[in-house]
């Protein structure tokens, strides 16, 4: 960290330690948060997500479906342009969509649907439909794992009225602590100071489908504060 940013930093703790009027922790203490940072360690996982691989599929489908998703299922790559084609025509939504800017997206046969019109980026306010990947899936809950970077803009999780997910069977775990297990192990930098403090997304957005809310006259209403709708296209890329 240069020394402008970490004198900022600790001007900025100084504030909130005056306001708290208490001064630094004791090494002791100190001590003991950094390696609880470091060691991760676990809450109790529920046992209904320590299942056999293929009814933690089922079991992440059932869940998400519940919460009113909906799941497509893609035995190929190039299967995914023609089930989003479907998807649209089926739900009279306009064939213009909104694409995360993900290398494996980029890659899909888009021209053999060639109605389909195409974007790449950040969501705009005039996008109704986002195609986004999905990074994981937890099946004790059928919650989704989003996290932001810049092969997925957090707008595509949030503008459109309809998001389309696109998910690979095997990056479906059982517990949010696999996700996050995950998640440290292919998005964390080396260890960054001396805290032992990893680099992370700047947000990671938990979903289990569509936006709503019961605050007027505790009618549900979906598409409150995000998606109406929510499609999943499952990709079948494990033996499973």
């Amino acid at each position: 960290m240069a020394g402008s940013e970490a004198d900022a930093k600790e001007r900025i703790l100084g504030r909130i330690r005056r306001g708290l009027r208490r001064g630094p922790l004791p090494p002791s203490v100190a001590g003991g948060l950094i390696e609880r940072l470091r060691s991760h360690p676990r809450n109790l996982v529920p046992a209904r997500s320590r299942l056999p691989r293929a009814e933690q599929v089922a079991l992440w489908r059932a869940n998400i479906e519940r919460e009113h998703a909906t799941v497509a299922d893609a035995e190929r790559p190039e299967d995914i342009p023609g089930l989003v084609a479907e998807y649209l025509a089926a739900q009279n939504l306009p064939p213009a969509l909104r694409l995360a800017p993900d290398p494996f997206l980029e890659s899909l046969p888009w021209d053999s649907r060639p109605l389909l019109k195409l974007g790449f980026g950040r969501a705009e306010p005039g996008d109704a439909v986002s195609v986004t990947p999905c990074f994981a899936a937890v099946a004790e809950t059928g919650t989704l794992v989003f996290p932001s970077g810049p092969s997925h803009p957090t707008t595509l999780n949030i503008m459109p009225e309809t998001q389309i997910v696109v998910l690979r069977r095997s990056r479906i775990v059982g517990s949010f602590e696999d996700s996050w297990d995950l998640l440290r192990a292919e998005r964390a930098a080396p260890w960054d100071g001396p805290a032992g403090l990893r680099f992370m997304p700047r947000s990671v957005m938990l979903v289990t489908g569509p936006s709503r809310t019961a605050d007027i006259e505790q009618t549900i209403e979906l598409g409150a504060h995000g998606p109406r709708r929510v499609h999943v296209i499952l990709l079948k890329d494990d033996p499973g």
